[in-house]
């Protein structure tokens, strides 16, 4: 059901701002090298005031990504400029010698959304939503037809 009160729900639903990003290293030795400081960043990341939420994901053949989830984007912003993160970053874009490329882009939550059963703050019954989100173009969703 639609909502605007995420108490009930996990940590990521809570948040409000997002981070994904991604580096290719430059092959499996600059992986291992990077580990010692990436463990003092992730244990900086997770005593942040703000933070709500990570994983890592990886692509083939040397892409390591974050995905994470803040209260807000100033709480976001502050652990951009944390020390560690900062040390990363350094060891990160320093020329090709660790890492061949890299992104990153920040999201804001809207504050509505969706949450049913035990997720749900205003009632723990699951239900379905009567009518879509409207698009842009739409003043009002179509009918949900089950």
């Amino acid at each position: 059901m639609r909502t605007r009160d995420f108490s009930q729900a996990p940590a990521q639903a809570r948040a409000g701002a997002m981070f994904v990003g991604a580096t290719r290293y430059r092959g499996p030795l600059a992986i291992l090298r990077l580990l010692p400081a990436w463990l003092r960043m992730v244990r900086d990341l997770r005593r942040m005031r703000g933070y709500r939420w990570h994983t890592v994901y990886w692509q083939f053949p040397f892409t390591l990504g974050t995905i994470a989830f803040f209260a807000d984007r100033d709480a976001m912003l502050r652990f951009a400029r944390s020390r560690q993160h900062r040390r990363l970053m350094v060891w990160v874009t320093d020329g090709n010698r660790n890492a061949t490329g890299g992104f990153i882009r920040l999201y804001t939550a809207e504050p509505d959304g969706y949450s049913n059963g035990v997720w749900r703050a205003e009632s723990p019954d699951m239900a379905h939503i009567p009518t879509f989100t409207p698009l842009a173009s739409e003043t009002t969703g179509p009918a949900v037809r089950r």
